[in-house]
């Protein structure tokens, strides 16, 4: 045990010397020149351990793929010298559009817990369908351009209540309305909400609830894409700022307009494989501004410990205990539940006995955030420690809110408590405890932690220089390093073969995330099936063949089931598959069907290209 501990640590200060003279660059590279419709590569490369990658806004360019992120690791040992390399990549996949200089800003990342910037990128659009070397064509150049109008796509800002009270919650709603796919969407501007106090209703953005609305005789597939809790804090009219998005469209160049009742739009919010017959285009929209007009409450009414609560709300107090000694804890919890600005109400103003110590209360909320709004409960736990016997009356507790529902004022009360402390054992002052057992005192002493048990001594004059372990850990530290060089050298021989391993477990791999899609069609999740069987098929060539995820294309593998000697029988069905699961989405008819047809095809020409290959 001892000798992995020092092999281990031995490792570590290897691996931190040589990480620390590493110099961090952080490069930006793509083609200095392109044609209009090429296809380009834009790659960011840090020589470093690389978390929290952002990227700039691209604009002038229509985003096909990315980031795809790529790494790569060496290490090497000359003369006890040990140097390391990680490479870490990201690379998008861009379409010119139009003629022009453009400049890409530079992006930024994390190396150590220092952020890096990256270059800027100037690239010249030229006119032209000639490819340079190393682009990838434009499929179906000659077709006529898509076009996106602002009847296809547009983005509406909603109020369910414009004239609410001060501290009343409201719920304001982003839909995205579109008739056309879209692939993907980024927020870039959230709107300024001066004035109110926000939650944000929508946890997960990934998965957008989508259903169908008709504006103006046009039916419209809308997804939620942002939901929002508002708690006006002050009286008059309040603005809400413009939301504004960029979304990419995907667009089929040949036809202006597709059958609208096509399943193709039950899943428009997904960034699936397109053939050559779709555009992407990039848009960015604006929603609509909102003004909220804030009644103030009335203030004749008011009630004096009124704290700020509107809503619906109820109240409940209770005591652990009524019958105690002097200095011993009790605790006093009172519970506020409901529906409206809860998150903002502050502690009531309880009145407690002089002979009563109280400490700050804690504070506990158990509140849901739901599309529906903000509801739930928030506790305070007041610690109170007795100093004198006695009979003892907490008052009740009052506490007043605006009820929305009348309109008005009300106020609660809970029951009051009786408590009977009687004197403790010994001399005023000792130990107090808490309700929870997590915090305690000394009070009334200047005594603290005194340790008790048995104290182990040590003999003056020893010392661990120059004694026999010392030399024996001394003297094993040459062997310790060539056993760390074994076993290290072994170990950088696995890993050397990094395709050899990703070609042993493609088949396992893609199994299981077919097992995986195979739970999603049992639980009707068409989105999910068809997207875990493209990542069972797309990862299986990836893996198998080791061809990276971003150069990977229908062609690609073909090319490398021929190379291998797979049929070509076998190769065309194996397209097939790989098409039919693109495409399954826009395919009309039974989705039960075509996921269970899909399904069995996917898991038979995995099982059929692993016997041709053996």
């Amino acid at each position: 045990m001892k000798t992995g501990k020092i092999t281990g640590l031995i490792y570590m200060l290897l691996m931190s010397t040589a990480l620390a003279g590493q110099n961090i660059e952080f490069r930006a590279s793509a083609k200095e020149v392109v044609a209009v419709g090429e296809q380009f590569r834009l790659i960011y490369s840090v020589n470093g351990q690389a978390t929290g990658f952002r990227a700039p806004a691209i604009k002038n360019f229509s985003l096909l793929s990315g980031p795809n992120q790529s790494q790569s690791s060496s290490m090497q040992i000359i003369n006890g010298q040990v140097t390391q390399s990680v490479d870490y990549s990201f690379t998008y996949i861009l379409e010119a559009s139009q003629e022009g200089n453009f400049t890409i800003p530079p992006a930024t990342v994390t190396v150590g817990g220092k952020n890096y910037q990256s270059n800027s990128v100037t690239i010249k659009v030229v006119k032209g369908s000639n490819q340079g070397p190393g682009s990838t064509p434009r499929q179906n150049s000659t077709q006529p351009q898509a076009e996106l109008t602002s009847k296809d796509l547009f983005v509406r800002a909603s109020v369910n209540k414009s004239n609410p009270f001060q501290g009343e919650q409201i719920i304001v709603t982003y839909k995205i309305y579109t008739r056309v796919p879209v692939a993907e969407y980024s927020i870039t501007r959230s709107p300024s909400t001066a004035g109110f106090w926000l939650q944000d209703l929508i946890k997960d953005n990934k998965k957008l609830e989508q259903y169908r609305e008709t504006i103006d005789g046009q039916e419209y597939v809308v997804a939620e894409v942002k939901k929002d809790a508002m708690f006006a804090q002050k009286s008059g009219t309040l603005t809400i700022e413009p939301l504004e998005l960029d979304v990419v469209a995907q667009i089929q160049r040949k036809a202006t307009r597709r059958n609208f009742n096509d399943p193709f739009f039950d899943s428009f919010f997904n960034d699936s494989f397109f053939g050559g017959g779709y555009q992407n285009i990039r848009k960015t929209i604006k929603s609509n501004e909102l003004k909220i007009n804030v009644k103030p409450l009335p203030e004749q009414s008011r009630p004096k410990d009124f704290t700020g609560g509107v809503g619906d709300f109820s109240i409940t107090a209770s005591v652990d205990k009524e019958t105690l000694k002097t200095n011993e804890a009790l605790t006093l919890k009172f519970t506020l539940s409901g529906k409206g600005n809860i998150k903002l109400i502050e502690k009531p103003a309880i009145s407690f006995p002089a002979d009563f110590e109280v400490y700050d209360p804690r504070t506990t909320d158990n509140i849901t955030s739901s599309v529906k709004g903000i509801s739930g409960t928030r506790s305070f736990e007041y610690l109170i420690i007795p100093r004198n016997a006695g009979k003892y009356n907490i008052k009740p507790i009052t506490f007043s809110y605006f009820d929305l529902n009348s309109q008005s004022f009300k106020t609660l009360t809970t029951q009051g408590f009786d408590i009977t402390v009687e004197k403790g054992s010994g001399q005023q002052g000792g130990t107090a405890i808490s309700g929870d057992k997590e915090d305690f005192r000394y009070i009334g002493t200047d005594i603290r932690f005194i340790k008790t048990g048995q104290t182990q001594f040590i003999k003056s004059g020893n010392y661990l220089f120059g004694s026999p372990f010392f030399l024996i850990w001394l003297l094993s530290m040459p062997v310790l390093f060539l056993l760390f060089l074994v076993i290290w050298r072994k170990e950088l021989k696995k890993r050397s073969n990094v395709a050899f391993m990703k070609n042993k477990k493609a088949t396992g791999v893609a199994r299981k995330r077919l097992k995986a899609a195979e739970k999603f069609m049992k639980a009707q999740n068409h989105e999910a099936f068809w997207q875990e069987t493209s990542n069972a098929l797309w990862g299986y060539m990836s893996d198998k063949f080791n061809i990276p995820r971003a150069t990977l294309s229908f062609s690609s593998a073909e090319q490398a089931l021929k190379d291998k000697g797979v049929k070509e029988e076998l190769i065309k069905r194996f397209s097939e598959v790989l098409n039919n699961c693109e495409f399954a989405r826009f395919a009309p008819g039974n989705k039960d069907v075509a996921m269970d047809t899909l399904y069995k095809q996917a898991m038979e020409v995995i099982m059929l290209t692993e016997e041709e290959l053996k």
